[in-house]
């Protein structure tokens, strides 16, 4: 399925403009599309203190049917009306590793505060998903042999340690659900979407709620957009992403075991600019900042609950 999906991402190379009218203008049969590429500077996972600069391919494109792709994302505009949209929803949540989050990320010229990934990366998937081999076993001499070399368990060339190295790498997972807007006004918009099918047991959900503050010309060619919203989890998002459990503590004893609940795991704040450079190219811009909370704050995989990501990229419009 992830397999499919990827293709389906390159493949159709579409998606739907982040606020595009429930009524579409569009002649039918037409498409609006976005593709670009530009640089991604973000936490190497959720709550990682420690910083990726990776390359970020952008992808959007809207169908005069309603279809779109955007991003990591695709679904379906299905709403009559031009004050409320609504539809189905699909996306492909990024693995972890003791690297940190794994797979690279496609960005869209939308604003992406109100539609939080986490960040990615470039890393070539692991050998294995699993703990690292026991110590005793001829693999776990071989790799505390390793480690003895690097500086100890669980630490790294600048000593370190790398919180992620006691728990079980996260899949790549595609996630099911919807999304609805509502028009508050011209240029305001409240979001909301939903998301099923998180971590290695499928079964984390994920919803975000914005408002946000559709694209606004400040000078001539200059455009801005601003959103700000929480993001609220069940258990077992949060205890795939941030707890540890016995077995995982017990390991190497890097992290103690936690056992999280659900409930608002962050709330962030958004900006994208936008730069029309001529009638097909753009400069697109995105600042957001993020604080987790809750027991997500709490987590000992936690370094720094509060981090901003920053994103620039060249696109051009078909």
């Amino acid at each position: 399925m992830v397999k499919l999906f990827a293709l389906a991402l390159v493949g159709a190379c579409g998606v739907a403009h982040a606020q595009t009218p429930a009524i579409n203008p569009m002649p039918d049969g037409s498409r609006d599309m976005y593709v670009g590429l530009g640089a991604h500077y973000a936490p190497r996972y959720e709550g990682a203190k420690d910083r990726r600069t990776t390359a970020l391919p952008m992808l959007q494109v809207q169908w005069s049917n309603g279809v779109f792709l955007s991003g990591m994302s695709m679904g379906m505009h299905l709403s009559n009306s031009p004050a409320v949209e609504y539809g189905p929803l699909a996306a492909l949540a990024p693995g972890r590793d003791a690297s940190g989050t794994k797979m690279f990320r496609l960005g869209t010229v939308g604003d992406n505060a109100g539609n939080p990934g986490g960040p990615s990366t470039w890393l070539p998937p692991p050998i294995d998903d699993g703990l690292p081999p026991p110590s005793g076993t001829e693999e776990g001499v071989k790799e505390d042999m390793m480690v003895a070399e690097e500086g100890g368990d669980g630490i790294t060339a600048d000593n370190t340690v790398n919180l992620l190295d006691g728990v079980h790498a996260l899949k790549r997972r595609v996630l099911y659900g919807g999304f609805a807007n509502f028009y508050l006004t011209r240029q305001l918009r409240l979001t909301a979407n939903a998301l099923y099918g998180a971590g290695n047991d499928r079964n984390g959900l994920r919803m975000h709620v914005a408002l946000q503050h559709l694209q606004q010309e400040l000078a001539p060619h200059h455009t801005l957009a601003l959103s700000a919203g929480i993001t609220l989890v069940n258990r077992a998002y949060n205890m795939a992403y941030f707890g540890v459990t016995t077995e995982e503590a017990d390991h190497y004893g890097i992290n103690p075991e936690y056992h999280p609940d659900g409930g608002i795991e962050d709330v962030r704040v958004g900006a994208r600019w936008n730069w029309a450079v001529s009638p097909a190219w753009m400069v697109t811009t995105g600042l957001q900042a993020s604080r987790l909370v809750g027991d997500a704050r709490k987590s000992p995989l936690v370094e720094r609950p509060t981090n901003v990501s920053v994103s620039t990229a060249l696109v051009y419009r078909f």
